[in-house]
């Protein structure tokens, strides 16, 4: 299997400027393929490439050199995809995505476009039809065609595909969607989400039952603040949609889109208002902005935030109940992978993204302080895989397997201060259950006053990095029955998302005609939302979210 691999040609320090490793990327103008620099500058980490038509693009890539040096300790090659799609014998990354023979992670997440309609027009939203655009269409795939993405999803190996998120546009304006659910799971998907705006659920709660007895697990649930002015999309439909899913017993995930100097300075009180509602919002997963379309500099510069950046505001605003030490990279979990591995001696479902893809943490809410507690703070994470690491390579080099798995069993408690850990939770006894018996029913136990955290940075145009691409575990399923990976499939539309949806696609003018609706009908009137305007201005003043915020520091 051939890798990029970029020779270092330039002198490794140039001033303040010192170089890190090298890559390739694309230029951000005409997407040709360009040698890339990573470098440290001031603590921050960046990247560099020049196109000799367009010139050079310097962009912010990881704003903390520490923890991308902490981070970088768990980069891990995956098992890669055993049945391609594309076979081709040397990298041409990312010219041919879908996915192909020289791919090192299988589909952790699958994702299913299943309508680019949109009942809102969110202005950093990269994908919904909008009507009198040259090149508008509409797509949505027929019922035959997801059947037969599921089937491509499910002929994965050497993991088949098992976890699903239908998302859009917005989802829920499938008048079929239920019919649509039930055939995911007839093909064998044990997990599916829905990732929405919820407001269908806010208006129509019955709606959320629907999809919730058709097969949907949690919901995806886009949440950019806790005030009118930095979520103006479903602020007020927020509370709703959480008692539809806390009444059918669905789970929830909050949903923000960070963007500097827009809503930054809010992910403390988001964590906190997830805290007042964990008996049904069980993570928040951040996602910091992806930058679409042309953009200049400055611009950039105003409006880019990394995952560090982002970790940083939330140890400030959680007055360091979370701190930045709390953090692990997404990979830090293969240890965890290995070991059952190799006790079973079958594949085992991975995450093996890069490490600047993702990170996460759990966090748990005392009971007497309502103070957040950290798993940092009551459990060696780091000594735990380590001993997982160890007993794997123990096992594969032939030592008794289950003799092993004891001694890793008996020793988990000794990576445990059990007068720090939260009431309710048994981390341990948690831990031996999945290795000795490969059981997850007691990962229930970490919802116990839990909450993850996770933080995912999808690429864009100007910080690609296609040995980050080549490690993507988010993919997208295509009618034409492809596996293509986020940041192929986003970052380079006239390449993929695009050009395969309009080949499979309708004019909007044809779908009106069609379904004797116009495209504009579909767009959210607002009628849950209070006031004429002023509580825009009035901000946090007027918002109950915030004020519920805010009582959580008390």
């Amino acid at each position: 299997m051939e890798l990029i691999q970029i020779s270092n040609q330039k002198t490794p320090t140039l001033g303040k400027k010192s170089t890190i490793r090298f890559t390739q990327s694309i230029c951000p103008e005409c997407n040709m393929i360009l040698d890339a620099e990573v470098f440290e500058r001031d603590g921050k980490v960046f990247m560099t490439k020049t196109c000799p038509t367009h010139g050079e693009c310097e962009e912010l890539y990881f704003g903390s050199y520490d923890m991308y040096k902490k981070f970088s300790t768990y980069w891990i090659d995956g098992k890669g995809a055993h049945a391609p799609n594309v076979m081709i014998d040397k990298c041409s990354c990312p010219n041919n995505c879908g996915l192909c023979s020289n791919h090192l992670s299988h589909s952790g997440l699958a994702n299913m476009i299943v309508t680019n309609r949109c009942d809102l027009t969110c202005w950093y939203c990269f994908f919904y039809v909008k009507k009198g655009l040259e090149g508008a269409y509409m797509y949505e795939p027929s019922q035959d065609q997801v059947r037969a993405m599921m089937k491509t999803l499910r002929a994965e190996r050497p993991i088949p595909g098992n976890s699903m998120q239908i998302t859009g546009g917005e989802p829920m304006l499938r008048e079929d969607i239920v019919d649509v659910i039930k055939i995911m799971k007839e093909e064998g998907v044990d997990h599916i989400q829905m990732n929405t705006n919820g407001i269908r659920f806010a208006l129509d709660p019955e709606a959320m039952r629907e999809v919730r007895l058709a097969g949907v697990n949690n919901l995806y649930l886009s949440f950019d603040g806790v005030t009118p002015r930095t979520n103006p999309k479903n602020h007020w439909e927020i509370p709703y949609a959480l008692e539809s899913a806390r009444k059918t017993g669905t789970t929830v995930v909050f949903v923000p889109t960070v963007i500097k100097s827009i809503n930054d300075h809010e992910l403390g009180p988001i964590i906190r208002y997830a805290q007042k509602n964990m008996d049904v919002v069980h993570a928040v997963n951040f996602q910091p902005v992806s930058l679409t379309g042309r953009m200049g500099k400055k611009e950039r510069e105003k409006y880019r935030i990394t995952i560090p950046d982002c970790i940083q505001r939330i140890e400030e605003q959680t007055q360091g109940e979370v701190t930045v030490d709390d953090w692990f990279p997404v990979p830090s979990c293969m240890p965890l992978t290995n070991v059952i591995e190799a006790f079973s001696s079958k594949p085992k479902y991975e995450l093996s993204i890069h490490f600047a893809c993702g990170a996460g943490t759990y966090i748990f809410e005392d009971a007497e302080t309502k103070k957040f507690v950290p798993l940092t703070r009551f459990a060696d994470i780091q000594g735990m895989l380590e001993l997982f690491e160890d007993k794997a390579e123990e096992i594969k080099s032939g030592k008794n397997k289950y003799f092993t798995m004891l001694e890793v069993v008996r020793k988990l408690s000794s990576f445990i201060d059990k007068k720090k850990q939260p009431a309710g939770l048994d981390l341990a006894k948690m831990f031996g259950s999945i290795l000795m018996k490969r059981s997850f029913n007691s990962v229930g136990s970490w919802h116990v006053k839990g909450l993850f955290l996770g933080m995912m940075h999808f690429q864009d145009k100007y910080n690609e990095d296609l040995e980050r691409l080549q490690r993507c575990d988010i993919h997208y399923l295509t009618p034409d029955l492809r596996i293509v990976p986020f940041c192929a499939f986003n970052v380079i539309p006239e390449w993929y998302r695009d050009r395969i949806q309009k080949k499979y696609s309708i004019s909007v003018e044809e779908w009106e005609k069609r379904v004797g609706v116009k495209l504009e009908d579909g767009l959210y009137r607002g009628i849950m939302r209070r006031g004429s305007g002023d509580e825009l201005a009035a901000g946090c003043a007027k918002s109950q979210m915030m004020h519920e915020a805010s009582q959580s520091l008390m």
